[in-house]
């Protein structure tokens, strides 16, 4: 059996020095502003695991209305939601993604992003796949005024 799942994740960009994307740090000059750490990617790969597996949204299993949420590193978001879902015996077989930004440009973080996602959710790198688009400077993304990504994750079952 397999399910897929959908996810997405846009964050506003304001004044500061870097972002943090896939749990990787990247110098910027401006930074995500969210209620945790404002990983899109790394949200974006959370909803994606918890729609597949019918179990909701990142916001019910860690609502910005929980202080304990504030500042969360959003790699632990995802562990902890990689380790539900796993319980329920399912095992990933591949996680594409692309992160829409102007800039910081994408391409010389790739590996080391789909690395550092392979290592949370201990898989494989080649199961992971990392694509980045600009907005041509058009709307919220080509006027850096945000990033988003999307995901999307098979999972099969773990017999």
């Amino acid at each position: 059996m397999y399910k897929i799942g959908l996810g997405h994740d846009t964050h506003r960009l304001v004044e500061g020095s870097s972002i943090l994307l896939g749990g990787v740090r990247i110098e910027h000059s401006r930074c995500l502003l969210g209620h945790s750490d404002a990983d899109v990617l790394l949200h974006a790969i959370t909803d994606a695991l918890l729609g597949a597996a019918g179990l909701g949204d990142i916001g019910e299993f860690f609502p910005d209305t929980d202080s304990g949420n504030k500042n969360r590193d959003s790699a632990e978001m995802l562990r902890i939601v990689w380790n539900t879902v796993r319980s329920q015996r399912w095992r990933i077989a591949n996680i594409d993604t692309i992160i829409f930004a102007e800039h910081p440009k994408i391409a010389p973080y790739k590996e080391a992003i789909k690395n550092k996602i392979a290592q949370i959710l201990e898989i494989a790198p080649n199961q992971i796949g990392i694509k980045a688009k600009t907005g041509e400077k058009v709307g919220i993304i080509g006027r850096e005024e945000a990033i988003s990504a999307e995901c999307i994750v098979l999972l099969e079952e773990d017999l």
